[in-house]
């Protein structure tokens, strides 16, 4: 006879936001869509950051 689970449903490990490293749960992750791969961010500010470091790195290129 199994027993239910008094903690609850196993929580997701956090994980951590792409331009500062902070970690985050995965349901308070600001997650972009249309990218080439999924990208976290935890908040707008970094995934604005994030933004702006991409285009610096597409013109040095030009």
């Amino acid at each position: 006879m199994s027993q239910a689970n008094p903690a609850g449903p196993a929580a997701s490990p956090p994980i951590e936001c792409e331009m500062c490293l902070k970690e985050i749960p995965e349901s308070a992750a600001f997650t972009p869509e249309g990218s080439d791969y999924v990208g976290h961010f935890c908040g707008i500010a970094c995934y604005e950051e994030f933004l702006r470091k991409r285009r610096e790195a597409a013109a040095s290129q030009e």
